[in-house]
């Protein structure tokens, strides 16, 4: 879906990004998924991002929060949940890019090991996108969506891609092709 979700042509103003998962079977080290967001400069969308926000942290302006953070899958509904406020960043960015991740601890996954995981894009109470892994299912992240300011208007695009290396994905995501 490009444009607005509106219909109106103002372009996407706040969204959320969630992700949910079963936890480990019992006796198995705990799985730990984890939203992260990238946002870039206007005039070089595919480089080095500005900033990169995640688990503890944030960004410098707060207008991207982690607001739920699970280490192992066992809440109710979604177990991790980011806000990007994207009506309220600077005019100096023109891209920002969503993904997952699975901390890899001393059992390194893939998300087709990761039971029932999920996300979803949503503005207000429409979503945008929801989906399993199934796509990137022998990856270890991937980038689940990216909005790009056009025209003074920002617009969502789908961008599920999978990476193999967690470690090296939130430098990687905004990458032109995936890793």
């Amino acid at each position: 879906m490009s444009g607005s979700a509106s219909g109106i042509g103002k372009g996407i103003a706040k969204v959320e990004v969630s992700l949910k998962w079963d936890p480990s079977p019992m006796g198995q080290p705990a799985i730990d998924l984890d939203l992260v967001a990238a946002a870039y400069r206007h005039d070089d969308p595919h480089g080095a991002p500005v900033y990169v926000v995640h688990f503890d942290s944030r960004s410098p302006d707060g207008t991207i929060t982690l607001h739920r953070d699970s280490r192992d899958g066992k809440g109710f509904g979604w177990d991790e949940v980011m806000t990007l406020e994207l009506g309220r960043l600077a005019e100096r960015f023109g891209r920002v890019v969503v993904g997952a991740v699975i901390q890899q601890g001393t059992v390194e996954r893939a998300f087709s090991e990761v039971p029932h995981a999920r996300y979803r894009v949503a503005e207000g109470h429409l979503a945008l996108a929801e989906d399993d892994f199934a796509a990137v299912s022998g990856a270890q992240a991937a980038t689940l969506a990216e909005f790009v300011r056009e025209g003074g208007r920002w617009q969502y695009r789908p961008a599920v891609r999978g990476f193999d290396d967690a470690e090296r994905f939130p430098q990687a995501m905004g990458a032109v092709s995936g890793g």
